[in-house]
Order: C-alpha cells, then structure tokens, then sequence
C-alpha cells in the first residue's frame, strides 16, 4: 500500500539530521572567526535538529513504520562573511517549513489523524524557528560589524521561545529516540 506521509517522513529524518551537520558546518566556522556566541547558538541549532530527527525516529518507531535512515549530502563549510551563514540558515527554516506543510497535508491526504497532530508539534516549531533565524539575520545586517551581533546573543536569547529548553522539558514535544541531548 503507499503512503506518502511515510515516505516523506523517511526523507525528512534525513533533512533533519542534514540540519544538524550544516549546523555543525555553521557553528564550527564562527568559532574559527573567533565569534563564541554565534558558535554557541549554532551549536545549540544542531543539537535541536538532531533531536527533531530523533523524534521523528521514535514516532516511526511507534507506529510500525519501517526505518530506513537516510544519508546526506555534504553541507557547506566556508562562508565569505558572517552574513552569508544567517543566510544560509534562514533558507534552510523555511525550506523545512514547506517539508514539514508537506508531511502535515499527506497525513490528512492520507486520513491519518495520528500523522497530522504528530506533524503539528513541528509546524509551531517552524513558526520559531524562521522568526528566530530571521531576527538574528536582521540584526547582522543592521549591526555595524559582527561584535555586535555578538552582544545581541549575549544579551538576548533567540529561539527556543526566548527562554531555555530541551524537547523533554516541552511536555507538548514528541520524545526522541534514545532521549534528547
């Protein structure tokens, strides 16, 4: 029998460990601009996809969905600017925005109930994530040099709803295989 919403699930375990690695990619190259804060917060962006992979894994899990996990294509490693990067990530949120829309409307395609209110979690997630990515995009670009947007993520916190959480302290968050990190 084909199920799309499954398909497309399998492809978006794959997205989201892709996140995670680019997220890496990101982090790993403000910490070699010597730029701590931006590293942090990209870190910290990575450990989340990989949850929300990890997630996803539990759910298919769960429902009896086979598992295959899917492998990535390489992720981008040098940026020009520290601009170039926020770019990049805010592209990548509303780019998963769209996949997770997608999988939302196969499950209801599909009259799979348990598949929508699962993809429903993820969809106010976006919502958080490409308002936090473009914040920090529009701070870089009105800063008058990338100290500043340090001393943004300093002094304020993006994502995560302004305040610190794991998947496990948001009782509303699918679990994540193996626990989150």
């Amino acid at each position: 029998m084909n199920h799309p919403f499954n398909e497309l699930l399998t492809r978006q375990l794959g997205n989201e460990f892709a996140a995670s690695q680019q997220y890496i990619a990101i982090a790993s190259w403000f910490d070699g601009q010597d730029l701590p804060r931006l590293a942090k917060h990209f870190y910290r962006q990575s450990l989340e996809e990989r949850n929300h992979a990890m997630m996803m894994l539990q759910y298919m899990l769960d429902r009896g969905i086979k598992v295959e996990i899917p492998g990535i294509e390489p992720v981008r490693n040098d940026f020009g600017s520290a601009e170039e990067p926020l770019v990049l990530a805010l592209a990548q949120e509303v780019e998963v925005t769209d996949q997770i829309k997608a999988l939302f409307a196969a499950a209801r395609a599909e009259n799979d109930p348990l598949g929508e209110q699962f993809m429903l979690w993820f969809l106010k997630e976006q919502v958080e994530e490409v308002a936090s990515m473009s914040t920090l995009l529009n701070v870089a670009r009105r800063a008058t040099n990338v100290f500043d947007v340090e001393t943004f993520l300093a002094r304020e916190r993006v994502g995560d709803g302004g305040r610190s959480r794991s998947p496990v302290e948001d009782s509303g968050s699918p679990a994540p295989a193996g626990g989150a990190l």
